[in-house]
C-alpha cells in the first residue's frame, strides 16, 4: 500500500484499499489491458499525437468514439483547436512507434511522424496507412472532466488494415494479443 492509502481488509491475498490517492489508482488502472492507439491531428503546418489507452466506442449511429486526453497535451489543444484527429490501433510489432508518440525517445512534434506510413483520409487529420483500423474524426464534444477532455468524435471514415496481433498495455509493458 501507497501512503496515504488505508487497507480496509484483506480476503483470500485480495486487497481493498480506501481513501486512493493518484498512485494507488494509476497502479490499480495498470491491471486493466487496453489496445493501444496513436490519436493525431494536423493543422495547415503542424502535425502532433499521443500513444491512448483510454479510447471506446460511443454509438454506432452515428458512428461516434470517445478518446480520454490529457487537458495540458499540446495535441489535445490541437484537436481543440482544428476539430479533427485519427484514432489509429497498433499491432504488436508497432511497440516503437507507440513509445515514439508516448514520449519516451528524443523525438518530438512533427518529427515523430518518420517512423510509419502516414496520409489523410476525409477530415485531413494524419492516419497511420498500416494500422489494424484507422478511424478519421470530426470532434463533436470536448467536456472536461478532471484532468482530462473527453474527445467525442463522428467516425468520417474508416481504414482497414491487415490483420495482425494488436498491441496492447498492461501491468505498464507492451505485449501482443
Amino acid at each position: 500500500m501507497h501512503n496515504g492509502a488505508q487497507q480496509a481488509g484483506e480476503k483470500r491475498g485480495v486487497a481493498v484499499v480506501s481513501n486512493l490517492e493518484s498512485r494507488d489508482y494509476r497502479d490499480a488502472m495498470s491491471h486493466v489491458a487496453g489496445a493501444v492507439h496513436v490519436v493525431a491531428t494536423s493543422d495547415a503546418t503542424v502535425r502532433s499525437g499521443f500513444t491512448a489507452t483510454a479510447v471506446a466506442s460511443v454509438s454506432d449511429r452515428p458512428p461516434t468514439l470517445v478518446v480520454c486526453a490529457n487537458a495540458d497535451s499540446a495535441t489535445t489543444r490541437a484537436i481543440l483547436e482544428t476539430g479533427i484527429f485519427s484514432v489509429n490501433a497498433l499491432a504488436f510489432d508497432d511497440a516503437m512507434l507507440a513509445e515514439i508518440f508516448a514520449g519516451r525517445t528524443e523525438l518530438s512534434g512533427d518529427d515523430r511522424f518518420a517512423e510509419g506510413r502516414w496520409d489523410t483520409l476525409e477530415t485531413g487529420a494524419p492516419v497511420l496507412s498500416d494500422a489494424l483500423v484507422a478511424f478519421d474524426c470530426r470532434l463533436q464534444q470536448s467536456p472536461l472532466v478532471a484532468t482530462h477532455h473527453l474527445l467525442v468524435g463522428e467516425v468520417r471514415a474508416v481504414r482497414y488494415g491487415l490483420r495482425r496481433r494488436a498491441l496492447v498495455y498492461r501491468e505498464r509493458a507492451f505485449m501482443g494479443l
